[in-house]
C-alpha cells in the first residue's frame, strides 16, 4: 500500500482525477470495491465529509462502509425534509453533501448554495439510469406529472441558479436512491383485496387508516386516493390548482371529523408501530417501513395499485463551499456511492440505486432475482440487518424493477401552489 501511495503522490491532481481509470499503476485503496479507482492525496485521512439527509437514506451503515473503503471520514446527519432545506439555505457550510429529494432542488438551486456536479468526474455517469438522465424508462418517456427527475437534472454551468432545458456537462446532483411508492396494508386484517388508491378513503377502514403528515408528500397520497375514489378530478395531479387543493383538504378534514384517520404520522417509526400493532391496516408507507414490520414476523404488503405508483428520487448534491482537497474527496465519495455497496445494501430495504448493475455484485442471485427481477425467492430474504423479511417462494410486492417504474403515475413534487398548500395542510392538522 505504501508503494502505491508513493506512485500516486508523483502524479498531478489534474492528471490523477481525469485519468484515474486508465492509470491502473497509480490506483490505491480500492479495497473491497472490486477495482473502483480511488486516488489518495497524502493527507486524505484528515478529511471529514458531512452527509446530511433524511432517515431513510442517511444511514450509519453507509458512513461506516464509506469511511472504511475511502480512508477518510464520512459522517451522517439526519434531518427531516424541512430541516434539510433550512440547513442548506440558512447554514450551508454545516453540510458538505446534501442527500435531497428531487423536488427540494427547486428550493435550493435558486439560492446558489450548491455547485453543479461535473459529470466528467463521475466515472459511471453513462451507466446511470435514463430515468434520471434522459427522462426515459424501458424505451418510453416517464410521467411528467409532478417533478420528474429529468426536469431538474441539469444546469448550464457549475454555479447556475436555474435548470437547463436538456443535458449538459453539469448535473444538479448525482442521482442516488429512488423508488415507486404505494400504500402499505396488513393483508391479514384488511378483510378483502386492496386494488385502488381510493381504498385509503373507504369507510370500511374508518379508524384504521393513516396518512403521512408531510404536506408535499401527504397531499400526493390524498390526491391519488381522491381521484381514484371518484371524489375529485385533477387536470394535473402533480401540480394542482388552489381550487383542487381546497377540495382535497376539505375531503381530508371531512374524513378526519368522521373518525376515519387513526393517525397522521410524522416519522418512520410511527408508521412501523401503527402497522405492527394492528391499530392501522391501510396507510401511507415507505418501503423500509414495510420491511421493518415484516422483520418482526408480521404480515405487511406494499400493495401495487391500479392507478400506478407515486415516484420519488434522491440525489447527492455538492455544497458550494467545497473546494480543493475536500471537493476531491467529495467526488471520491460520489463515485463510491454508486459503485455497488450502497446499491446492494439499500436493495434489501426495497430501494433502487441509480446504477443498478453495480448493485448486482453485492447481491446474491436469489436477492437480485427477488428485488430487481420480480422472481420468486429461492431462499429466505433478509433485511440489511439480517432479519428475515420474506420466505422462499415469495415474490416482491409489485413485481420487477421494470414493472414498477413503467407504472409511475406521478412524482413527488413542489407544486406551484406550495405556499398555499402549507397553511391549508395546517388546517387539516388542526381540524
Amino acid at each position: 500500500m505504501k508503494d502505491k501511495k508513493r506512485e500516486v503522490n508523483g502524479l498531478s491532481r489534474r492528471k490523477v482525477l481525469k485519468g484515474a481509470a486508465a492509470t491502473a499503476g497509480a490506483v490505491a485503496g480500492s479495497g473491497g470495491l472490486g477495482g473502483f479507482p480511488t486516488i489518495w492525496a497524502q493527507n486524505i485521512k484528515d478529511i471529514t465529509l458531512n452527509h446530511t439527509g433524511m432517515s431513510y437514506s442517511t444511514l450509519i451503515d453507509i458512513s461506516r462502509q464509506a469511511s472504511a473503503d475511502l480512508g477518510f471520514t464520512v459522517e451522517m446527519s439526519v434531518v427531516d425534509h424541512a430541516g434539510l432545506t433550512n440547513r442548506m439555505v440558512q447554514d450551508p457550510e454545516s453540510i458538505d453533501v446534501a442527500d435531497s429529494e428531487i423536488w427540494q432542488t427547486k428550493l435550493f438551486v435558486p439560492q446558489g448554495v450548491t455547485q453543479a456536479v461535473d459529470v466528467s468526474r463521475i466515472s459511471l455517469w453513462d451507466k446511470i439510469t435514463p430515468l434520471y438522465t434522459q427522462g426515459m424508462f424501458a424505451g418510453k418517456e416517464v410521467s411528467r406529472q409532478g417533478d420528474s427527475p429529468y426536469e431538474i437534472m441539469y444546469r448550464e454551468s457549475k454555479d447556475a441558479t436555474s435548470f437547463a432545458g436538456g443535458p449538459t456537462g453539469w448535473a444538479t446532483f448525482m442521482p442516488g436512491v429512488y423508488n415507486a411508492d404505494t400504500l402499505g396494508i396488513r393483508p391479514d386484517l384488511v378483510g378483502r383485496p386492496i386494488e385502488k388508491w381510493g381504498d385509503l378513503f373507504s369507510s370500511e377502514f374508518a379508524g384504521k387508516a393513516a396518512i403521512q403528515n408531510i404536506p408535499t408528500i401527504g397531499i400526493m397520497d390524498a390526491i391519488m386516493a381522491a381521484e381514484s375514489a371518484g371524489e375529485i378530478t385533477y387536470a394535473d395531479k402533480g401540480n394542482p390548482t388552489r381550487e383542487e387543493i381546497d377540495a382535497t383538504i376539505n375531503k381530508l378534514i371531512e374524513l378526519k371529523n368522521d373518525g376515519h384517520w387513526r393517525a397522521l404520522w410524522n416519522t418512520f417509526d410511527e408508521s412501523v408501530n401503527l402497522m405492527a400493532s394492528g391499530e392501522v391496516v391501510i396507510q401511507s408507507m415507505w418501503s423500509p417501513a414495510v420491511t421493518a414490520v415484516r422483520s418482526q414476523g408480521i404480515p405487511c404488503a406494499y400493495q401495487p395499485l391500479t392507478e400506478g405508483y407515486r415516484g420519488w428520487g434522491n440525489g447527492i448534491a455538492l455544497m458550494s463551499h467545497l473546494d480543493g482537497l475536500k471537493l476531491d474527496a467529495a467526488y471520491e465519495y460520489l463515485n463510491w456511492y454508486i459503485s455497488g455497496w450502497v446499491g446492494g445494501f439499500i436493495a434489501k430495504q426495497g430501494y433502487y440505486i441509480s446504477v443498478p448493475e453495480t448493485a448486482r455484485s453485492h447481491l446474491s442471485d436469489n436477492e437480485w432475482g427477488f428485488f430487481y427481477g420480480g422472481e420468486a425467492a429461492t431462499a429466505d430474504i433478509v433485511s440489511p440487518t439480517g432479519q428475515k423479511t420474506n420466505s422462499a417462494g415469495e415474490m416482491r410486492d409489485g413485481g420487477s424493477y421494470e414493472e414498477r417504474f413503467a407504472n409511475v403515475a406521478v412524482w413527488n413534487n413542489l407544486m406551484d401552489e406550495a405556499a398555499y398548500l402549507f397553511p391549508k395542510w395546517n388546517e387539516f392538522n388542526a381540524a
